[in-house]
């Protein structure tokens, strides 16, 4: 959005000079969404992914693989408290594979798709 301002610094009037202020041109990265990375190696660090998720820009991509392998218990801690932050911004989480989650705050959804729908096998007698 530009404004002009008629003779803003000048007391005269000139009637053709005018001062374009451009107010879209200040931080544009203040509100883009970002996708950031976190490793999950013990339980203290999901402090940072809950941190990200409260800032509301953040969708964090989390690899839980070292605290898989190191304590299953903590692991299930630490997804159970995103999953409860995640619930409590109205945003998703969800798996992929078997040592990521996604977690995204209410702007941003995870496309799931529905699970096959497995055929009975009576449908093949009629």
């Amino acid at each position: 959005m530009v404004f002009g301002f008629k003779n803003w610094f000048n007391k005269e009037d000139t009637g053709d000079e005018y001062l374009e202020i451009d107010l879209d041109q200040g931080n544009k990265d203040e509100n883009k969404v970002k996708v950031k990375p976190f490793i999950l190696r013990d339980f203290a660090d999901v402090n940072g992914v809950l941190d990200a998720l409260r800032e509301g820009y953040t969708i964090a991509v989390v690899d839980i693989k070292p605290l898989k392998t190191k304590d299953i218990i903590e692991l299930r801690r630490a997804v159970s408290k995103i999953k409860k932050t995640t619930d409590a911004l109205k945003g998703s989480i969800a798996g992929f594979g078997e040592h990521t989650i996604i977690a995204t705050p209410e702007f941003a959804e995870i496309h799931r798709t529905p699970p096959p729908q497995k055929k009975d096998k009576t449908d093949f007698l009629h």
